[in-house]
């Protein structure tokens, strides 16, 4: 009894180590150029770092990184509060790099708040690696090999990747938001709507995943009326964001606790004239009364900058429309809007490359010379803007 069972159990492992080493021969440009965009990402930290005389790990954990290592170690308060709090951050991602925290880096290192920050960069580092393997699988689907391998130097070297080399929940949500429209793409409805219910449960921005689910449902069951299985995906879908809200009323005693510490902390909310009022902001600190000011500020500059990037691809997602999925078109659109919306964070690089198929979109038309040189000013950007976001309260990334 006993040698069947090794000899059934011999062959399935064996076919589990073909399949993996099949998948990791087949990831290996995608793995070998987002390790060498984090090698050159570490570099400017700690080039930066020493210049600047910052310590290494606070620059990995600036601006967010700071609330998220926050909820990690100090959780939620238990009432509503109309101020910048813990409460205006999803669970999820300090959730996981607390356990990664206990579990693998306090033995190694005692003090609380570096080894909740070595987690937070060792998710958000594993996570843009399963972003990128994803991501190219995506373009690949869409447009071949060769464009699939320009899409994925593409993504390594937006401005905006330096999210997965610092404590930011983008590490989780982007890779999660690609598996659930490649999951779509290939019909599988629950791992698409567990994927989607996983990610809501990181930031309000994928709720747009509730709609991306519900849209390739609604297409499937045009094609197929008796089909019921594609509903599965936008239920499940909101089972993240579901939670959070019911946790945030049983602790607070309202459900929206999160939303009220964006709006009265950060004065967050959503106007279609967002833009407009953005280059207002900038247009007067430009104005020749306002030449003896210090510094403009760069954040309305940088975001002026991603609206326009992110309208000019956009457009190419539109002349695509027939090639990429509507799953990813969807998805694109929505991401879009929430911050073309936003009062508080326009387009900056961290929303653009969370609409990875934005920033991929360009290696469909752009090849031979064209695309080296923009790969230049990619990794040009993303060094310099880099280092304004590691130290000080310059850039937000």
């Amino acid at each position: 009894m006993e040698s069947a069972s090794v000899a059934i159990a011999t062959p399935s492992a064996t076919r589990l180590r073909e399949r993996t080493r099949t998948a990791l021969y087949s990831a290996r440009f995608a793995i070998a150029v987002y390790l060498a965009t984090r090698a050159l990402l570490m570099l400017v930290a700690l080039v930066n770092g020493a210049l600047r005389h910052h310590a290494f790990t606070h620059e990995l954990a600036q601006w967010d990184g700071l609330w998220y290592r926050a909820v990690a170690n100090h959780g939620y308060p238990d009432h509503v509060v109309h101020a910048q709090s813990t409460l205006g951050f999803f669970p999820l991602y300090p959730m996981v790099i607390w356990l990664v925290g206990r579990v693998f880096v306090t033995p190694i290192a005692h003090y609380e708040i570096l080894s909740t920050t070595i987690a937070g960069v060792i998710v958000s580092s594993l996570g843009g690696l399963v972003a990128t393997v994803l991501v190219g699988r995506l373009a690949q689907s869409w447009w071949g090999e060769r464009a699939a391998r320009r899409a994925v130097l593409l993504f390594c070297l937006f401005p905006g990747s330096v999210v997965f080399s610092m404590v930011y929940a983008e590490g989780l949500m982007i890779p999660l938001a690609a598996g659930c429209i490649l999951a779509l793409q290939q019909r599988r409805w629950v791992l698409a709507g567990a994927l989607a219910g996983i990610g809501t449960a990181c930031e309000p921005q994928a709720i747009v995943l509730v709609v991306v689910c519900a849209v390739s449902a609604a297409l499937e069951l045009r094609r197929h009326r008796a089909a019921l299985r594609p509903l599965l995906a936008p239920v499940l879908s909101l089972v993240g964001a579901g939670s959070f809200f019911v946790f945030l009323w049983l602790r607070t005693g309202s459900p929206l606790a999160s939303l009220i510490a964006q709006r009265d902390g950060w004065h967050e909310k959503t106007d279609v004239f967002a833009l407009a009022h953005l280059t207002e902001q900038l247009a007067d600190q430009m104005s020749l009364g306002h030449f003896n000011h210090p510094t403009i500020n760069l954040n309305l500059v940088v975001g002026l900058a991603g609206a326009l990037i992110l309208i000019a691809t956009l457009a190419l997602i539109a002349r695509n429309r027939h090639e990429m999925s509507a799953e990813a078109i969807v998805y694109t659109l929505g991401i879009a809007w929430l911050g073309m919306s936003s009062e508080y964070v326009p387009p900056m690089p961290r929303l653009i490359i969370t609409a990875f198929p934005a920033v991929i979109v360009v290696a469909r038309y752009v090849r031979g010379r064209p695309f080296i040189a923009l790969l230049w000013v990619n990794g040009v950007m993303l060094a310099g803007l880099s280092a304004l976001t590691f130290v000080g309260t310059t850039l937000r990334p």
